[in-house]
């Protein structure tokens, strides 16, 4: 039997990793450094949650509903966050802080950690906060809007709300990646995944809008409840929009006057084609518009947003 050989790893052949900052295990650290033991049951089992907040200019983008949010996951799963929110809300002003970034994309995840004896029951793991940040990451950038998404709307049907609380954020992310793959295929640059029933539900990081005679709906059933979406429901109160949460089929979605998505990672970002033909003439709509003009002023705003810098006095 020949024996296994271990070979050095080179400066040039080790991961990259994005320039950022980690709190983990009480101290901060640079993000290579950041790691979970190969026995922790996020990575064995995605039994973890997370929440995903965006700094812009300096500025946490309605960081109290994503506390909100994360606390509710945390506790919907029977997790235990190990520190106070007021702590944790410094944690994450701190890495940004420590990283430098004006611009950052701001995680934090509770995992359920490792059992000290390796047990299989889930109370006697040790739950792990683990936090980062790291340059803004987008699904679309600023220069590729006017291009819009391209999404193909998947054969593959979304893990049903009954196995897994898609109000929880979390790792279950099987059925998207492969929707990925088959939309790369099929010449798109992501997908759209289905319900059994046949209505559309979401995308990987994204929730999904349709403009139809000036009426805006977003599916009411199988999706994570996003902030970015709720940002799009209130703005459109705002601006005037009738809107209306129901099931959306995916010939509805074809036949739209506009479609638009979405997500943290990108505001909300025009859906230009689907399914390789063009949404209705191709460009992102009037409505569509609106809402991504009126988005960006609101990172600004005191009522929506807040520095950095004012988190950390806060904390002191």
């Amino acid at each position: 039997m020949s024996e296994a050989r271990l070979e050095s790893v080179t400066p040039e052949a080790a991961p990259a990793f994005p320039p950022g900052i980690a709190y983990m295990n009480g101290r901060f650290m640079p993000m290579e450094d950041a790691k979970i033991s190969v026995l922790d049951w996020g990575f064995l089992r995605s039994d973890a949650t997370y929440d995903v907040v965006h700094v812009w200019k300096g500025r946490f983008f309605r960081l109290d509903k994503h506390l909100d949010r994360f606390i509710r996951s945390v506790e919907k799963i029977r997790l235990a966050l190990p520190v106070s929110r007021e702590e944790l809300t410094r944690i994450l002003a701190e890495c940004v802080e420590r990283s430098g970034h004006e611009d950052a994309y701001v995680e934090m995840i509770v995992t359920r950690g490792v059992s000290p004896t390796f047990s299989r029951d889930p109370r006697d793991a040790v739950n792990k906060l683990i936090c980062f940040a790291i340059p803004f990451g987008w699904i679309l950038r600023p220069e590729e809007r006017e291009d819009g998404l391209h999404i193909a709307i998947s054969d593959i049907t979304r893990i049903p709300p009954h196995s897994v609380d898609p109000t929880v954020k979390n790792y279950h992310w099987l059925d998207l990646v492969m929707g990925m793959y088959e939309a790369y295929e099929r010449g798109a640059r992501t997908a759209l995944l289905k319900d059994d029933e046949g209505h559309v539900t979401e995308g990987p990081g994204f929730n999904i809008f349709a403009v139809k005679e000036g009426k805006v709906t977003t599916p009411d059933r199988g999706v994570l409840e996003g902030i970015t979406r709720q940002t799009a429901i209130d703005l459109c109160g705002e601006l005037g929009f009738p809107l209306s949460e129901e099931p959306v089929s995916a010939d509805a979605l074809r036949m739209a006057d506009e479609v638009f998505a979405t997500s943290t990672a990108g505001g909300i970002m025009p859906v230009t084609t689907l399914d390789g033909q063009p949404v209705a003439s191709g460009k992102a709509g009037p409505v569509t518009r609106q809402l991504i003009d009126l988005y960006w002023k609101k990172h600004d705003e005191p009522g929506w947003s807040v520095s950095v810098e004012e988190v950390l006095r806060q904390a002191v």
